[in-house]
């Protein structure tokens, strides 16, 4: 059995670990939640008694899967019976793979869109609307378990439907999914087809959920289906904080542990993890100010003394933000000497972050930036030229040794599934060959082709005559060639550069520009937002605006251990033109801000 060492974990996290039954765990920022997830995960595994049964643990992004899985390994436990990733991963290799012949809409075969693909098809049907016109961005949507929900503002909804209609009728004529249907299709198999959740709720011993505040009502209906009919031989394992429920525009919401456990027919043991191990006293008092739902978390880490500078900037003119940003950069980096990868500057949408990147990286050319329109390449998982791609840009190095070979049974195991007789060529042999390979070219996409064509030729593939594979390639390069097109033609020629593409993969030295979505999960020394606006912070369209801002404040402020600047710039004006005013809940949050840093 997995055991750890002292000291290696708090009183409430080896309760919540320790606990037999299945557990609804409600945990504060920086509290220790992925370690604790971690632990739980390695003890279950060391506690299988079958090998063929297995531990799921349902992660919202595939990077917090990565960081999991390597963090479990370098536990010394064997992961060979631990299945992790996203709900959508796991709803297409446990449901829709081998399940789909029994959905009429699926039965004949399918390929899975992805996000680059998905647009361009929108905005093309898009182009064809008018009075009002609409573009992509307008045509966001997603299932319930009874109902089609389309998010957009009301005098677009009449050409928004028209175009999903037409963007439906093109998915089905041609037998492609996106990621909304993957939840939707796997939702209806399970929901029709018994067998196929008594099947899986036969292999599974437990399921494990991050995020729960995040998760939609489709996707607790499959879990709970699979637990349910495993009729107690599998336990669950449910994590996250229903402060942090961001995610209510695309159906996310924090269940309660009663009605989950109704759903699964399982008595949850709700716990708790309040210590925050991350921020100082007073960052942890000010996120304080916008629990929505009562939850106690007090700081008892290291940094819990530092003299924290919080502001609050409402002068700040739209035209005079560069300046302000470069000016807190400079403060937090030169001043208080916080290293530049500490530093996350943080905006409600990517419109508002991509141009202000590349600005920045500009004015501070002694810096580098890690944000949007910086990536050359969408992070599409599932496709095989990325997972290649992940091997192909990294170096063979002993600390990535054991990402690189999780990696490489991946790109193995999209080679079998595309029917190409894989053989005995293992994880070890697919490194070596890859790292015997060496092209000098600059150019990132002439580098990638390259060396997929060589790499490939090696193992004896031939990659055009094959369908799937070709469909991927196809797919991959179109999409980073229309991306790499945008980007430069903004003013990035640098995107394009091999050097460029080995950045995406390597660890990060610079400052991070992200969404506040996007920083979800992740922590900084200091952080600096902007464009908390009402109507921006919180979205115009969003239900219950005053809750939804302290949730989307209470994420900022929570990433910061040290600093904290937040700004609601003047100037900025809506399409009608009226003036966008500070978002309410932060300008009537009462706090002794400091008067500047």
């Amino acid at each position: 059995m997995f055991i750890w060492g002292k000291n290696e974990l708090n009183e409430a996290q080896e309760k919540a670990i320790e606990e037999p039954g299945s557990v609804f765990l409600v945990a504060c920022p920086g509290s220790g939640k992925t370690r604790t997830l971690t632990y739980k995960i390695a003890r279950l595994l060391s506690e299988l008694q079958s090998e063929k049964k297995r531990v799921v643990a349902i992660t919202y992004t595939n990077r917090a899967a990565d960081e999991i899985h390597e963090r479990i390994e370098q536990l010394g436990v064997d992961t060979s019976q631990l299945w992790i990733g996203t709900i959508h991963a796991f709803c297409l290799e446990w449901i829709l793979k081998p399940y789909a012949v029994y959905h009429p809409a699926l039965k004949n075969g399918f390929r899975v869109v992805n996000g680059h693909e998905s647009e361009e098809i929108l905005e093309e049907l898009c182009t064809q609307m008018r009075n009002p016109t609409i573009t992509f961005r307008d045509c966001g949507y997603f299932f319930t378990t009874s109902k089609v929900r389309i998010n957009c503002h009301d005098d677009k909804k009449e050409n928004v439907k028209a175009a999903l209609r037409k963007y439906w009728y093109y998915l089905k004529a041609n037998r492609k999914i996106d990621f909304e249907f993957i939840l939707y299709y796997s939702f209806q198999l399970i929901r029709d087809n018994l067998p196929i959740s008594t099947i899986l709720g036969s292999i599974f011993s437990s399921i494990l959920v991050d995020e729960f505040q995040d998760t939609r009502e489709t996707q607790y209906s499959i879990l709970a289906a699979i637990l349910k009919a495993a009729k107690g031989q599998a336990i669950a394992f449910i994590v996250g904080d229903p402060n942090q429920a961001i995610y209510g525009s695309i159906g996310g919401y924090a269940i309660s542990a009663e009605e989950f456990g109704r759903q699964c027919n399982l008595s949850f043991r709700e716990m708790n993890l309040s210590d925050n191990y991350r921020s100082s006293s007073r960052i942890v008092d000010y996120f304080g100010n916008y629990n929505v739902l009562s939850a106690k978390c007090v700081a008892v880490g290291k940094v819990t003394r530092f003299p924290s500078v919080i502001t609050y900037d409402t002068e700040t003119h739209r035209d005079e933000l560069e300046a302000e940003l470069i000016r807190l950069i400079r403060y937090n980096v030169e001043e208080t000497n916080i290293p530049p990868h500490e530093v996350c500057i943080v905006a409600p949408w990517w419109i508002h972050l991509a141009g202000m990147t590349r600005r920045l990286a500009v004015a501070l050319p002694n810096y580098s930036f890690n944000g949007p329109g910086m990536v050359p390449f969408a992070r599409d998982i599932d496709n095989f030229c990325y997972k290649l791609a992940r091997i192909v840009l990294t170096q063979a190095t002993p600390s990535l040794f054991v990402r690189r070979m999780r990696w490489a049974g991946e790109v193995i195991a999209a080679l079998s599934e595309a029917d190409v007789n894989v053989g005995d060529l293992d994880r070890k042999t697919l490194l070596r060959e890859c790292n015997s390979i060496e092209i000098d070219e600059t150019d990132g996409l002439t580098y990638l082709r390259m060396f997929f064509e060589e790499v490939l030729l090696k193992l004896g593939v031939d990659w055009r005559n094959n369908t799937n594979i070709r469909v991927h390639h196809d797919s991959f390069f179109e999409s980073s060639q229309r991306r790499i097109a945008r980007i430069v033609e903004e003013g990035s020629e640098a995107i394009a550069e091999t050097a460029a593409f080995r950045r995406v993969f390597a660890e990060k030295s610079g400052i991070t520009i992200s969404t506040i979505h996007g920083v979800k999960g992740a922590e900084y020394d200091a952080v600096i937002a902007y464009g908390l606006l009402e109507g921006l912070v919180p979205f115009y369209s969003d239900r219950d605006k005053a809750a939804m801002a302290r949730k989307l404040l209470y994420v900022v402020a929570s990433r910061a251990r040290k600093n904290l600047h937040l700004i609601s710039e003047r100037g900025r004006t809506k399409r009608w033109g009226d003036a966008y005013l500070p978002t309410e809940v932060l300008s009537a949050c009462s706090f002794a801000y400091d008067a500047t840093a």
